[in-house]
This record gives C-alpha cells, structure tokens and sequence, in this order.
C-alpha cells in the first residue's frame, strides 16, 4: 500500500465539515498532522468538530470559516478571508453537497447543480493560485455513482428551479458535473503539481439526504447506508494515498475506476467550465 502523505505542517480546507463524511475527513486529516479550516455554514455546528480535533491532537488544529455554496458573495468572502491569512494551502477538500433540495440559489440556479458544482466551482478557482503556489497541492471532489442517472445536459434547466419531486435527477446532474470539474481540472492543471480527483464515497447515513422528501427515505435505507467513517475512507484516499500521476481519476472503493461515458467527455466537460467561468465571473 502507498504510504500517505506527510501532513505535518499542511494546510487543508474541508468543506461542509461539521457533519458526516466532512467531519470524519477534517478530524483525520488533523490527527496526520494538518492544520484544518473548516468551511461551513454555522459556526455553532462547526465548533463541536473544531474542540474535538483540538481535544484530539493536543493543539489547535483546525479553524472555521463561514462558506455558504448557495451564495456565491458568501464563497468570494470565504476565499478572501483564507487568502487574508497568507497562508499556504495544499490540500482543498470539495465535500459538502446537498440532494432533493428545491428551487434556486440566490445566484439564481438550480439549487444541487448551483451548491454542489458551482458553488464549488468559484471556491477552487479562488484559491487556485495559492494551491499552485503552494504546491505539491491537491484538490478532491466528492462526487457520487448516481451521475450514471444524469439525462444529457439541459444548460437552460441549470437557470430554472428543481423540477422533479425527489430532486434526484438534479442532483444526478450535479454530480456528472463534479467529474466533468475535476477531469477538466487535472487536465488544465497538467504539470502545475496540483492534482484533482473525484470520488464515490458510498451510499452515506449523512445530512447531505436532509430535504429529500420523506416518503423517499426509507428507500435509502434499505440500500444499506455507510457510516460517515466508510464514508469517508475513499476521500482520504484521494486526500493522502493516490498517486499524483493519476490526477483526473474519478474513484470508487480507494481505486480509480471509469465513470459514465458523458462523465468522460472532454468536450462536454470544456463546456461546463466555460459557462461556470461565464456564470461566475
């Protein structure tokens, strides 16, 4: 097995890390030795997380920071407050996401695709210059194999509130396009040394299921939910044992494996990035 990375003296941004698989990730990420910020919509819910790394590693290991993906004024402050501390960064963690939410993001999109492609989007693109700065840098994306469920993409869809009951078809669209970001990532960041990776992490007992509708829960449930520790087994893969030669890899179970044909389309994924470049300029 590769060993992990030496973490000693990293930096790591982990969003939505106050519940579930981000909590487990920022707790393990400290205890290898990163200083942790942890990037969230409530300081009171990200403070249970923050004295437990601290009680855990004896020092003062992790940090808050307020990010809310819905509002795109709130990850520009979010990336200036970081960027204000003029610290390194070498390990960027796209974890929190959201399923069966409806509407739209005060930017105006389709609320999964706007919270969990774009909101993460913008923040990567922010503090793009200090991982590459910064590195050997890395940037993982939590996606899901539900993208194999996404329709061809609707880009005026994007701009119109949730349209199914469940939300799942949206939030199948948004997780295609967390692969299509991280391979158009790895592709644009070629020889920088910042890698990028997606990954399944497993169907989880997390909030990430909070507004789907609950007749649909018990669904879940019977599919056998993973405890947030599995959960997160394969991000911190990514985060501390995946070769950096294989950047652009989508994970599943630790390994690389291939997603969806559309997941693999590099035109479709220069488009995505185009009009996340147009929509969040």
């Amino acid at each position: 097995m590769t060993p992990p990375l030496p973490l000693d003296g990293r930096i790591a941004l982990v969003t939505g890390a106050s519940t579930g698989i981000g909590r487990v990730t920022a707790r393990e990420l400290a205890r290898e030795g990163a200083c942790v910020f942890l990037a969230c919509r409530s300081e009171a819910r990200a403070r249970p997380v923050i004295d437990e790394i601290r009680r855990l590693t004896g020092r003062d290991a992790a940090f808050y920071l307020e990010l809310d993906l819905a509002d795109s004024a709130s990850v520009r402050r979010c990336a200036e407050h970081f960027l204000r501390r003029a610290l390194p960064l070498h390990l960027l963690v796209n974890n929190a996401g959201l399923a069966g939410a409806r509407g739209l993001t005060r930017d105006g999109f389709e609320m999964a695709f706007g919270v969990n492609h774009l909101g993460h989007f913008l923040l990567t693109r922010l503090l793009l210059p200090r991982l590459q700065a910064s590195a050997p840098a890395r940037v993982v994306t939590v996606a899901s194999k539900a993208h194999v469920r996404a329709p061809a993409v609707d880009w005026e869809a994007l701009r119109r509130p949730t349209h199914s009951f469940s939300g799942i078809g949206e939030y199948a669209s948004s997780k295609l396009a967390n692969i299509l970001f991280g391979a158009e990532l790895a592709r644009r960041l070629a020889g920088s040394g910042v890698a990028s990776y997606t990954l399944h992490p497993g169907v989880v007992d997390t909030e990430v299921w909070r507004a789907l509708p609950r007749l649909l829960r018990p669904l879940l449930r019977l599919r056998g939910l993973l405890s947030p520790e599995d959960g997160a087994r394969t991000t911190l893969h990514c985060a501390l044992r995946a070769p950096a030669s294989e950047s652009g890899a989508y994970y599943d179970r630790c390994r690389p494996c291939l997603p969806s044909a559309m997941a693999r389309d590099p035109q479709l994924a220069a488009e995505l990035w185009r009009r996340s470049e147009d929509w969040m300029a």
